[in-house]
């Protein structure tokens, strides 16, 4: 029998991991292609000021980024005793996609680059410097937030057809 408390837990991960995907998926085609138009410096600093306020830990971004994290570890572990396999399996499938596909290339990919350009003095640094950078940044942050939306897209589907097997 399965315990009142799953199925909340699935639809708060459900909507904390949907966040997290509207999040990648505007930075994706509307955040990122905007800025790209911007001279190379001017693209540094607009990011720079953007990951500045997640930098600071702004709380609902911390609440919502963080909270899906948990929310979807703790599905997996009430879902063990609550689900039979095959629900397991697809909430298995859904929760590792987003935990390997979504969080793993933010914590090994695009927060490393977030930090370098962070470190960054663009004020100082030389024209030729920052064009450097921006090409080495920019291609290859977006190359990674293109697979965490992908992936966050998948994951967030598969999610929502558990919940229509509950």
């Amino acid at each position: 029998m399965m315990s009142d408390v799953f199925p909340l837990i699935l639809i708060l991960s459900i909507l904390f991991c949907s966040l997290v995907t509207g999040l990648v998926f505007g930075f994706a085609v509307v955040v990122m292609p905007g800025i790209a138009k911007l001279p190379d410096r001017e693209f540094l600093l607009s990011f720079q000021k953007m990951d500045g306020i997640i930098q600071d830990n702004q709380p609902l971004f911390m609440l919502v980024w963080v909270g899906s994290i948990i929310a979807i570890v703790t599905a997996i572990i009430l879902g063990i005793e609550n689900l039979d396999s095959d629900q397991n399996n697809i909430l298995w499938l859904g929760s590792g996609l987003y935990l390997l596909g979504v969080q793993l290339p933010t914590a090994v990919f695009n927060i490393p680059l977030n930090n370098k350009l962070h470190d960054m003095d663009l004020m100082t640094s030389e024209e030729s410097e920052i064009a450097t950078f921006r090409l080495h940044f920019e291609t290859k942050w977006n190359r990674w937030n293109r697979i965490r939306t992908f992936n966050a897209i998948v994951s967030v589907t598969i999610l929502l057809f558990l919940l229509t097997k509950l």
